[in-house]
């Protein structure tokens, strides 16, 4: 089934009529509007993609992460720590998509649950670094396997070709607008 607009298709539906309820409401809302070269597809990717992103989060946070008291934010700090031992405050910032005024305020509060420490630079005292401490390494190793379950709930109606498609689909977004 096609939709069109001024003698354009601007939208296929495939043969299972896969369209969410909440994207037939989008694609009625803005074929009202005088735009002539509306590409459905996209806003469909982006609002697909936006969707999933906040739903997991509102996942791990209610399923996972409160009981540690913890915010979507603070555990990818942590994450991240736990990865890479020290992280530069600016790569933190940048990996949570957060402020360096953010990371500093979230850092405060993982410091004051033991989590983590700020170290200079022994070479450039302009660059500080958070560290995760023995308790933040700990919460980690029995948070993460928690975390990962909710992940694997998340896409399991994906086959793991489906999964690998899709992670290799966004690596693409991801570098082409430098994310």
């Amino acid at each position: 089934m096609n939709i069109e607009k001024g003698g354009g298709i601007i939208h296929s539906i495939n043969d299972k009529g896969e369209l969410l309820p909440e994207e037939m409401d989008t694609i009625n809302r803005l074929t009202e509007l005088p735009i002539h070269s509306l590409n459905l597809e996209a806003i469909a990717a982006a609002t697909n993609v936006y969707r999933v992103a906040q739903g997991l989060r509102n996942k791990m946070e209610q399923e996972v992460l409160s009981r540690y008291g913890l915010s979507w934010t603070a555990f990818s700090m942590l994450y991240d720590m736990w990865i890479w031992e020290a992280v530069e405050t600016r790569k933190l910032a940048t990996s949570a998509g957060v402020s360096k005024a953010t990371v500093s305020n979230i850092t405060k509060t993982l410091e004051n649950k033991n989590l983590c420490y700020r170290k200079s630079d022994a070479t450039d005292k302009r660059l500080t670094y958070v560290v995760l401490t023995e308790k933040g390494r700990e919460i980690m190793e029995v948070l993460y396997p928690l975390f990962h379950k909710g992940e694997v709930e998340v896409f399991s109606e994906l086959t793991v070709d489906e999964q690998k498609i899709l992670s290799n689909l966004l690596r693409i977004v991801i570098r082409s607008n430098h994310f």
